[in-house]
């Protein structure tokens, strides 16, 4: 690992990463100017195969699925020990999603909650989704751009734009946060330890 750049805000973020082109990006959500959420944004427009890890001190779903639509692959609370970030370097930079484990005990509780209360409406839902579509969307919840997954498995861009509109629609979710969180609530993204 190697340490290709520093910046203070968001604005000096995203020109280090267009001019560096680094495999991960450390950023948190709090910083002046361009604003961390917005500073993934761009990140991941400019740069597409740059994964960003989120390190933050805020430790609650709201930000943490803000950050996942704004295209992070990985979560880590900034009172974690420093082999929790290093295994989220690791595992984004390897394609995998990250989640530090209280965010993921959450999102566990929450689901376990739901389901108690009798309202799990995605009981069945897997089951809508073609072989092609579960593909596609276990690759969107890796934390994969479009033309990345297009690349995998050997589609194009609009192919699978049709698929993640599909399964969406199918499924009844609105964003990619929403993709992510009912990938993970299925077991289709290992959530590293």
């Amino acid at each position: 690992m190697a340490l290709v750049g520093e910046a203070a805000d968001g604005e000096a973020a995203l020109r280090l990463t267009e001019e560096t082109h680094p495999d991960v990006v450390v950023m948190d959500i709090s910083m002046p100017g361009l604003g961390g959420l917005d500073g993934i944004r761009r990140i991941k427009d400019s740069v597409p195969d740059t994964q960003v890890v989120v390190l933050t001190m805020h430790e609650d779903e709201h930000y943490f699925f803000q950050a996942l639509e704004a295209g992070a692959s990985g979560y880590v609370i900034k009172g974690a020990a420093p082999v929790e970030l290093l295994s989220a370097i690791r595992a984004v930079r390897g394609g995998q999603a990250y989640f530090c484990p209280s965010l993921a005990k959450q999102m566990l509780n929450d689901y376990l909650r739901r389901a108690d209360a009798g309202s799990e409406k995605e009981k069945d839902t897997l089951t809508k989704l073609s072989d092609r579509e579960k593909e596609v969307l276990k690759l969107i919840a890796e934390g994969k751009t479009g033309r990345e997954i297009a690349s995998q498995l050997f589609l194009s861009p609009n192919t699978v734009e049709r698929h993640r509109a599909n399964i969406m629609d199918k499924l009844g979710l609105h964003n990619r946060a929403e993709l992510i969180k009912f990938a993970i609530r299925k077991g289709l993204v290992p959530l590293e330890d």
